[in-house]
C-alpha cells in the first residue's frame, strides 16, 4: 500500500434510515415535502398528501409504528440518502456539481452566469411567467431530443376544468409544457410525478421545481442512492422564500375577499399578491394578510435561489418582462447557448438589472438565516455571526 493510500480516510458505510430521517428532518421541522425520499423508497412504504395542512412523507406501515421502519432496521437506507436536507446536504450537492463547497461571499450558490432572458416566440412568451423561459427550456430539449418529458405541475382541473390546486404532471410536448405554464404559489412536488413518467417508459427528464427540489438530485447521485436518480437530467429550479398553503384560497381569497379560485387565470407576486380574473378584473393582496397560511416546510428552508439547479430562474426585480437567469452548471450553460444560436430566447447582461441581482443576494441571506443552528452549519456559512 502506497503512502497515499494509507493517508486516505476509510469510507464511512452509510448506515441512517428512515427511523433518523424521522427524527432529524421530518420531525424536527426541516422536512420541505419534496418527496424525495418517496420516489427513492424501494419497499414503497412511504405515503404522501398533496392536501392543506399536510405536503409531508410519511411511514405506511404498522410493524414498527410511525418512527421506524423495517426495511431499515434490515439495511435499506434509500431515504436518507434521497434527501436534501439530512445532514451535510448542501456541501454533499456543491462537492458533486461544482467539485468545491460554496465560499462565504456566494450566498446564492455557485453560478457562471446570470442573464435576463425571455422567449422569443411571442405565445410562449404570453403564457408563461415573467419572460416564459421555463417554458422555452422544455419545449425545445423535446423538440432537439435531449429530453423525453419533463416533471412539472399541472392544475387539478385542467386549464379549462376550474381550481387552481397545483398537482404533479408530466410533460412530454409543447402542449402540455405550456398546460403547466405559470406560477402557483402553492406546493406541488413534482417528483411526484416521477412513477407516471416511469411508466410511460421516459428515460430523460428534466425536474422543475422549487429550490429544495433541485437539491434532490445531487445529493442522490453523491449519496449513489441508486436507478431512481438516473434519469433526471436536467434540473431548472425556481427561486423561492416560501409557497403558501392551498386553504389561502378559500379562507383568504374567498372569504375576505371574495375571490373565486376557480376564476382566476393568473397570480404573481411582485411585492403584492397579484391576481388576475377570468372576466377581466385585477387584484391586489398585501403579502402579510398572506403570512398566516405559508407552508409549515418552508419555515426553515435555507435556500432561496435554487442553488443546484442547473438553471435557477425567477422574475424579480425591475425588468418584469425577464425572467433574472442563473446559469449554474455546465449542462445549463450548453442549453442556453443553443437556444440563442437557435432563436428561441432573447438574452440581456444580467447586470442590466442591478436590483435584481441584489435582491437575490438579500433574499438568499435572509433565507438561510431561517436555518437552525442546531442544525448542520453548512447552510449558514457567510452569515453574520449571530447574537446570543
Amino acid at each position: 500500500m502506497s503512502t497515499a493510500e494509507a493517508a486516505k480516510p476509510a469510507r464511512v458505510r452509510w448506515t441512517h434510515q428512515w427511523k433518523e430521517l424521522y427524527d432529524e428532518v421530518i420531525d424536527s421541522g426541516l422536512c420541505t415535502g419534496c418527496a424525495g425520499c418517496v420516489i427513492a423508497c424501494p419497499h414503497d412504504v412511504i405515503g404522501y398528501k398533496h392536501e392543506p395542512g399536510h405536503y409531508k412523507p410519511f411511514h405506511l406501515e404498522d410493524e414498527l409504528g410511525a418512527t421506524n421502519c423495517i426495511h431499515g432496521e434490515k439495511g435499506c437506507t434509500s431515504c436518507t440518502r434521497a434527501c436534501p436536507r439530512f445532514r451535510d446536504w448542501e456541501t454533499e450537492a456543491d462537492e458533486h456539481l461544482f467539485g468545491r463547497v460554496r465560499e462565504p461571499d456566494e450566498m446564492s450558490g455557485v453560478f457562471k452566469d446570470i442573464l435576463l432572458v425571455r422567449a422569443s416566440d411571442d405565445f410562449v412568451y404570453e403564457t408563461g411567467q415573467d419572460g416564459g423561459l421555463v417554458s422555452a427550456i422544455l419545449i425545445w430539449c423535446l423538440e432537439n431530443d435531449i429530453l423525453d418529458g419533463a416533471l412539472v405541475s399541472h392544475l387539478e382541473g385542467g386549464v379549462e376544468g376550474g381550481g387552481w390546486k397545483a398537482i404533479p404532471g408530466v410533460a412530454t410536448n409543447r402542449e402540455e409544457v405550456l398546460a403547466g405554464a405559470g406560477s402557483r404559489y402553492t406546493y406541488s412536488a413534482n417528483t411526484m410525478a416521477y412513477p407516471e413518467a416511469k411508466e410511460k417508459g421516459l428515460e430523460r427528464l428534466a425536474l422543475v421545481g422549487m429550490s429544495c427540489q433541485t437539491s434532490i438530485g445531487p445529493v442522490m447521485w453523491h449519496r449513489k442512492v441508486g436507478k431512481v436518480s438516473k434519469p433526471i437530467k436536467l434540473n431548472i429550479g425556481l427561486l423561492c422564500s416560501k409557497s403558501f398553503d392551498d386553504s389561502l384560497f378559500d379562507e383568504l381569497f374567498g372569504i375576505k375577499y371574495g375571490i373565486n379560485k376557480d376564476d382566476i387565470v393568473k397570480m404573481n407576486i411582485k411585492g403584492v399578491f397579484q391576481v388576475w380574473m377570468k372576466d377581466g378584473t385585477y387584484h391586489e393582496i398585501n403579502l402579510k394578510e398572506c403570512h398566516a397560511w405559508t407552508r409549515e416546510g418552508c419555515t426553515h428552508c435555507p435556500d432561496f435561489a435554487a442553488e443546484h439547479a442547473d438553471i435557477s430562474t425567477g422574475g424579480i426585480g425591475n425588468e418584469t418582462d425577464w425572467t433574472l437567469t442563473v446559469v449554474r452548471t455546465d449542462l445549463g450553460r450548453a442549453i442556453i447557448e443553443g437556444m440563442i444560436k437557435d432563436g428561441v430566447i432573447d438574452t440581456r447582461p444580467g447586470d442590466d438589472d442591478p436590483a435584481a441581482i441584489d435582491l437575490m443576494r438579500r433574499l438568499s441571506q435572509k433565507s438561510r438565516e431561517r436555518w437552525p443552528e442546531w442544525a448542520n452549519p453548512s447552510a449558514a456559512v457567510g452569515l453574520p455571526t449571530r447574537k446570543k
